[in-house]
């Protein structure tokens, strides 16, 4: 069992945080096999926004910011396609176009670019 790492999480007023035995109740962190938020690691969407809002700043410190815009060249920009006419496909919307491929190439995680 894990248990949410939402730092506000005990202070939730709900049902299923309330614990212990009459006349010493308390609200606790929610606890859990399987967490649905936070790659699995806090128990609801507002659980999960607690924690940005008090460690983000520190995460992205201490894993690395970035000062300058990343970027994607032309050559780098084909991703592939499929649309509902059954039409397979690599796009490329820097350069405008379209390039018609089979089935199998699509579903082939190898092949990336045309």
């Amino acid at each position: 069992m894990k248990y949410c790492q939402g730092p506000k999480c005990h202070e939730y007023k709900t049902k299923d945080r309330i614990r212990g035995p009459k006349g010493d109740k308390r609200y606790e962190t929610r606890k859990r096999s399987s967490f649905y938020y936070l790659d699995g690691n806090a128990c609801s969407m507002q659980c999960q926004n607690d924690w940005f809002n008090k460690f983000g700043k520190m995460a992205l410190d201490h894993f690395g910011r970035i000062h300058e815009p990343k970027r994607t060249n032309c050559d780098q920009a084909w991703y592939k396609s499929y649309n509902y006419n059954g039409q397979y496909s690599f796009i490329n919307d820097l350069l405008g176009e379209r390039i018609l491929i089979t089935e199998q190439q699509y579903n082939d995680e190898n092949f990336v670019s045309p």
